[in-house]
C-alpha cells in the first residue's frame, strides 16, 4: 500500500472544515481546480469518496467523517510535537488551561498563584463548558481542563483525571453580630438560601442532605456561576451555600460570616489531562507531579 500524502490529507481537512471547495481554495491561497485533483487522488488511494455534493457544500461522507478524525488526530499530534519543542527552545514555558465555567475563580487565582508574575511562564486560560474544553484537549489546543466533575475514560478517550483539592460547603451570609450560632435546623427554615443550579453536584448533596435530616429550606434563588453566585451572596443580604474558597475575600474583611460547614457536603477539583508524547515541566510543576 502506497504511503498516505499528507498533504493532500491536509487539503483534505481543510475543505471538510470549510465544508465549501471555493473557500477552502481561497484559505490554502491554491486554485479550485488543484484542490478538487488533490482531493480525487486522496480518494483514489483510499478507495473511498470522502465528499457529496448538496448544493452549493461539500458534505461528509461515513468514510469521510472517519478520515476527518484521524487527520484532526494527526495534525493534533503534529502541533503537540511543534509546541512542545519550540516551547524548550523559549525562554517562555506556554500553559494552556481551559476551566469550566462553573468553577470558582477564587480557586483558579489560588492554583495559578505560584506562577504569576513569573518572567518564564505565559499563560492562556479559557472558559467554556466541559465538552467543549474536552474537545480542545484531545485537540491539543489546551493542556489541562480544570472542573468539578470527575471524567472517566471510555473507548475513545484515556483521560487522566487527578483530584487537586476537597473543600466542604458552607452556609454563609450577612454578619450575625449578638446573635446565637447559626443552628441548621432552627435557623435554615426562616432565611432565604441562594443555591447553586440543579446541575451542580453541591446542589444534588445538598438536597440529600436535607431529605435524610428532614429540614427545609426556602430558595430564592438557584445559580449556575460561581461568580454570580458571589455577588449575589455579597450583596442580597441573603444566605448562600457554596465552598469557602468563593467567598474567601468577603470572609477575610468581614462583609459575609461563615455560619457554618455541612462536612458531609463537599466539592471536588479535578485536573484532566491526556496521554502526551512529551511531558511538559510546566504543567508536571502545576499539578505537583513529580
Amino acid at each position: 500500500m502506497r504511503r498516505l500524502n499528507f498533504h493532500h490529507l491536509h487539503y483534505f481537512w481543510a475543505v471538510a472544515k470549510e465544508g465549501n471547495l471555493t473557500r477552502a481554495a481561497q484559505s490554502l491561497h491554491v486554485a479550485q481546480s488543484a484542490l478538487s485533483t488533490q482531493i480525487r487522488a486522496l480518494e483514489d488511494q483510499l478507495g473511498y469518496a470522502l465528499f457529496i455534493r448538496s448544493g452549493r457544500s461539500l458534505l461528509l461522507t461515513e468514510a469521510g467523517r472517519l478520515v476527518l478524525d484521524y487527520a484532526e488526530s494527526i495534525f493534533a499530534l503534529g502541533n503537540e510535537l511543534q509546541m512542545t519543542l519550540q516551547g524548550g527552545q523559549q525562554a517562555n514555558q506556554q500553559l494552556r488551561i481551559g476551566a469550566v465555567a462553573t468553577l470558582s475563580r477564587n480557586f483558579q487565582e489560588n492554583l495559578l498563584r505560584p506562577f504569576l508574575g513569573r518572567n518564564d511562564v505565559h499563560i492562556t486560560l479559557e472558559s467554556g463548558s466541559l465538552g467543549e474544553l474536552l474537545e480542545r484537549l484531545v485537540l491539543h489546543k489546551l493542556d489541562v481542563v480544570l472542573t468539578n466533575t470527575p471524567v472517566s475514560s471510555d473507548a475513545h478517550r484515556s483521560w487522566r483525571c487527578q483530584l487537586l483539592d476537597r473543600q466542604s460547603v458552607c452556609l454563609v451570609g450577612p454578619p450575625r453580630d449578638g446573635q446565637p450560632p447559626f443552628d441548621l435546623r432552627r435557623d435554615l427554615q426562616h432565611v432565604r438560601l441562594i443555591l447553586p443550579g440543579r446541575s451542580s453536584d453541591i446542589r444534588s448533596q445538598f438536597e440529600l442532605y436535607c431529605d435524610s435530616h428532614e429540614v427545609r429550606a426556602t430558595i430564592c434563588a438557584e445559580v449556575d456561576d460561581m461568580a454570580m453566585l458571589r455577588l449575589l451572596a455579597r450583596d442580597s443580604g441573603d444566605v448562600a451555600l457554596l465552598p469557602a474558597v468563593v467567598v474567601q475575600d468577603e470572609l477575610r474583611s468581614g462583609a459575609l460570616q461563615l455560619y457554618l460547614e455541612i462536612p458531609e457536603i463537599v466539592e471536588q477539583f479535578f485536573a484532566v489531562t491526556q496521554q502526551r508524547h512529551f511531558s511538559l515541566s510546566i504543567l508536571n510543576e502545576l499539578l505537583k507531579i513529580h
